[in-house]
């Protein structure tokens, strides 16, 4: 492959697909989001029923093609029709004829599938609340791509970067480029990704390889599978420009077993360029080559640490191990290795394009560029947002998210994943930015947000996380394998009724202790829920404690109304609800803690506040 081969492709695909661009275009294109959020609500299936109405009326000027995410993940499948651009959400199949009918023939737009069929005049992606405060580079082209097809993907200036980087400048100069960009890796801690590719540069060694960390483990979050069922080429470009500044032949992409449409596109990417000899031996006539392969995980969110990844990746059992060494002096076989997750890749090939100066202008601080957050929990649009760093969590939830679900009081949002911190009401107007968010006793993490609202119970949020810490934890280590055991142990017996102020105090220094001693990253933050909730909502856990909160909500079953589904003794924290399945259950008044997560769990009314 060569410069000029490779901008023939481009011109010549940026023809055929100049609809998606040009506003002046007579012909039509459709494009259906095909990730697996829409994928899995029939996706596919509205692809073939709009080829199927646009051969039955005969619209030779229109085509039919599918992309990756668009973020609004809730009121999928989304549809979009260039050049236009008009913006469809909740489409069935049902719905085709009508948009075929309204949209393509008689020219008017489908007001059944808009956003908001009240706003008529936000017919546009960037006139909707949810997209007009977002500002993209990870995630920039993922509307307008065929993730399946490379030359889409060139046609966007896909690989030019690669280009830019073996031909104009030297390896240590694609390093100062990432360096001045400010990018920080987007799993976790946030270490600047220039400096941990200086470090494994400065490495002699034979053989050195690039590693990208897609085992995304946390609950809720999936913008690295977005990214990758969505642009694809995008990792292996970067990857390829990582392995060229730090002198790396060889790379793994480490892939969840659980994401196999991410696998697939990845898979056939990686094919696709080797066709093309952008991957390989001697890319565009350097004397550069790279080869990249996936290995896919079991699962284990504790791989999502850097050396457990890498223990697994070479077929050990995945579990970290102390540093130093660290990955960039002797990682995966002991060889230097550059180890960053999908997101972090996703900056590169447009930072090194526009130049890391541009990059370092957007976010805030050492906070520089964007972030990809999911969006989930008691908001109104769930999904990805991609943003600058330093925009607020006020934003983030109110004018992206569209506030609470169903009009509730805000109470909390928890990010950062199951390591992660809840912040209450007071520092919604925090900025969203690495020592902000650590001032706070909260992190960054790899991008989760979730949205808790005044009916939820704070020690249930911290129980729930530390359930999931318990179950991933590999275990290795005595403060996370056994402290957070304790931690769970005394969570169930404060929601019990059991627990008292000595507890409590347990409770936090016990927290402070597994911070402080235990092995990898994922102990060290696995108390973060604990002490957040302990710090912000301690009232909560003293409530627990106190016998006249206990006793001041009385809840009774009517047995006229109880049909005996069990819904409410299985959300019962304290187990005080029995009965038999199709008879009416009751409550044991003396167990009983006045929760009230049975009356709101019962959808036919039968438990009553006395």
């Amino acid at each position: 492959m060569t410069f000029a081969e490779l901008t023939k492709l481009k011109n010549e695909r940026l023809k055929e697909i100049d609809v998606r661009f040009n506003k002046n275009s007579l012909k039509k294109e459709i494009m259906v989001c095909s990730s697996t959020g829409c994928k899995s609500n029939h996706g596919a299936e509205i692809i073939e029923e709009f080829k199927k109405q646009i051969k039955e009326h005969n619209l030779t000027n229109v085509s039919v093609e599918k992309t990756g995410c668009f973020g609004l993940c809730a009121l999928g499948p989304i549809v979009i029709i260039y050049p236009e651009g008009t913006f469809y959400c909740r489409v069935t199949k049902s719905a085709v004829k009508e948009i075929v009918e309204q949209n393509l023939i008689k020219g008017k737009v489908a007001t059944n599938y808009l956003y908001d069929k009240a706003l008529i005049n936000q017919t546009h992606k960037n006139e909707i609340d949810f997209y007009k405060h977002q500002q993209f580079v990870a995630r920039k082209n993922s509307e307008f791509i065929n993730p399946e097809n490379i030359l889409d993907y060139i046609a966007l200036d896909g690989y030019f970067a690669l280009y830019k980087a073996l031909t104009k400048m030297q390896p240590n100069e694609v390093i100062e480029e990432i360096k001045k960009s400010g990018l920080r890796g987007r799993g976790g801690a946030g270490f600047p990704t220039g400096t941990k590719w200086e470090l494994t540069a400065k490495e002699k060694a034979n053989k050195k390889y690039v590693v990208c960390n897609a085992d995304e483990g946390d609950p809720g979050a999936f913008m690295d599978r977005s990214i990758i069922e969505s642009e694809p080429h995008k990792i292996v470009e970067a990857m390829l420009i990582a392995g060229y500044a730090v002198g790396a032949s060889g790379g793994f992409v480490y892939l969840r077993a659980e994401y196999p449409l991410a696998g697939e596109r990845l898979e056939k990417a990686i094919e696709q360029a080797r066709k093309l000899g952008l991957l390989g031996k001697n890319i565009f006539g350097t004397k550069f080559s790279f080869n990249l392969s996936i290995k896919y995980g079991a699962g284990a969110f504790v791989c999502g640490e850097e050396t457990a990844l890498m223990h697994s990746l070479e077929g050990k059992r995945g579990e970290p191990r102390t540093r130093p060494p660290y990955p960039a002096q002797q990682g995966v076989f002991g060889c230097p290795t550059v180890l960053n997750n999908v997101e972090t890749f996703a900056n590169v090939p447009t930072i090194i394009l526009n130049g890391g100066e541009w990059y370092s202008k957007i976010g805030k601080g050492t906070s520089t560029g964007t972030k990809v957050f999911a969006l989930s929990g008691k908001v109104k649009h769930t999904g990805l947002v991609e943003l600058p760093m330093g925009t607020t969590l006020r934003d983030i939830i109110f004018n992206i998210g569209g506030g609470v679900l169903n009009n509730k009081k805000f109470k909390a949002v928890q990010i950062g994943g199951p390591s992660g911190a809840c912040l209450p009401e007071s520092k919604l107007d925090l900025p969203v930015t690495y020592d902000d968010l650590k001032n706070n006793g909260a992190m960054m993490g790899s991008g989760g947000l979730i949205v808790l609202d005044e009916d939820s119970s704070m020690v249930e949020v911290a129980k729930f996380f530390l359930e999931f810490i318990c179950d991933e934890s590999c275990g290795k280590c005595t403060p996370c394998r056994i402290g957070n055991r304790r931690l769970l142990e005394i969570l169930n017996k404060l929601l019990a009724g059991n627990g008292t102020m000595e507890d409590i105090d347990e409770l936090e220094s016990l927290s402070y202790f597994i911070k402080e001693n235990s092995l990898c990253g994922l102990g060290q933050s696995s108390p973060n829920p604990v002490l957040s909730t302990l710090k912000y909502f301690k009232d909560e856990y003293v409530a627990l404690v106190d016998k006249q909160h206990k006793n001041a909500d009385k809840y009774v079953i009517n047995k006229e109304k109880c049909i005996g589904c069990s819904a409410c003794s299985r959300v019962c924290p304290v187990k005080c609800i029995s009965g038999e399945i199709k008879k009416p259950f009751e409550i044991n008044q003396e167990k009983c803690i006045g929760c009230g997560g049975c009356q709101k769990t019962c959808k036919f009314g039968a438990i009553e506040k006395v």
